[in-house]
């Protein structure tokens, strides 16, 4: 079976905590509280602003001009595309330059950004098992709410991001080559690469979590949540 499909089959759970998630589900149906999702995009723009120093470590850790030549493309595909939207978004939201100044990174954004730098420090397939579950879930999540008719334009605005053709190029390219440096590795080193990718799942997950919450370092915080 190709890796991708195995784990992805192991991680459907996971999966569809995603799917099922009340953030998700908020941004189908345009019930998610505005300051739930502003919180999001900054956290989703600290991550980016990784993501693509990710993408680009593995650009330098292929082994042919033209997979280099690629994870270039795709590290300069999230600081244009993604950060534009991001962009866009932080104005429709009044974020102000004082925000970004007082910003810090959620636990939960942080220990996925510093999952990824840790998976970039094995080889390519490392760096892509780790962050291909952000690529493919939210191509699954953009094709799921494609229907979805949100009464907010920001939120249909983000359905057809990440449910479009571009977009989905992009992710099957990738889930491509993701199977062809697995190809015929022993199964113990297939176990690390799914245990890369499990992770990312769950910090997928967590991700939502996080913005459904507001998560920050404040204990205080923590305990009138009740956790």
């Amino acid at each position: 079976m190709p890796f991708c499909k195995e784990v992805r089959q192991e991680c459907k759970e996971l999966w569809q905590a995603s799917f099922d998630h009340p953030f998700v589900k908020g941004i189908a149906d345009g019930t998610l509280p505005l300051d739930r999702f502003r919180f999001y995009v900054m956290q989703d723009a600290y991550y980016l602003s990784h993501f693509a120093k990710v993408q680009a470590i593995g650009a330098v850790k292929a082994k042919d001009l033209e997979t280099t030549k690629r994870f270039a493309h795709h590290a300069e595909q999230t600081c244009a595309a993604e950060m534009a939207l991001h962009e866009s978004f932080m104005e429709l939201l009044d974020v102000t330059k004082e925000d970004w100044a007082a910003f810090e990174p959620s636990p939960s954004a942080y220990a996925y950004v510093s999952h990824m730098y840790r998976s970039a420090e094995g080889d390519l397939a490392d760096v892509l098992a780790a962050i291909l579950p952000c690529y493919w879930l939210y191509y699954e999540i953009g094709e799921n709410l494609k229907n979805a008719k949100p009464d907010h334009p920001i939120y249909k605005r983000w359905i057809e991001t990440y449910g479009s053709e571009w977009f989905g190029k992009l992710v099957i390219e990738q889930i491509e080559r993701m199977d062809e440096l697995a190809e015929g590795l022993p199964e113990i080193r297939r176990s690390e690469l799914k245990d890369r990718f499990r992770r990312s799942s769950y910090y997928e997950w967590n991700f939502w979590e996080q913005a459904w919450k507001k998560e920050t370092w404040s204990v205080e915080a923590l305990d009138k949540a009740g956790v």
